[in-house]
């Protein structure tokens, strides 16, 4: 596997797809309510070590595995594929907003689509 975390400019780079991120999330009426009563801070800290490690980032990643982290969003908040794909399309403006190349985005997107299966509990 290529280094997409290297190539995309590394941690400042994920740090600011991150931030740039959770303003398209908590602008999106189809995902914002999920964040209500969340620390934000830690959150996007949290996400910015996630994605990291995902896109191949040295060092361990830890949080609890996908399934643990979302299984009560499921549960008792309906966290859907409408869900899912609203994120990923937040996840791309931000991506495009840094002008990260279209190639590294698609490399980016396909690991994150990876996790769909997990973060929807199936």
């Amino acid at each position: 596997m290529r280094d997409v975390f290297k190539r995309i400019g590394g941690k400042a780079a994920v740090d600011a797809a991150v931030d740039r991120f959770y303003v398209y999330m908590l602008e999106d009426d189809r995902v914002k309510h999920f964040f209500a009563n969340i620390n934000m801070e830690k959150q996007r800290q949290h996400q910015k070590d996630f994605i990291g490690f995902a896109l191949g980032a040295e060092g361990g990643y830890a949080g609890k595995d996908m399934r643990a982290a979302h299984q009560h969003m499921v549960d008792h908040m309906g966290l859907s594929d409408v869900h899912f794909d609203a994120t990923m399309e937040n996840l791309v403006k931000a991506l495009r907003d840094l002008k990260v190349p279209e190639d590294i985005i698609a490399e980016a997107g396909a690991i994150v689509e990876s996790t769909r299966t997990d973060v929807l509990c199936r």
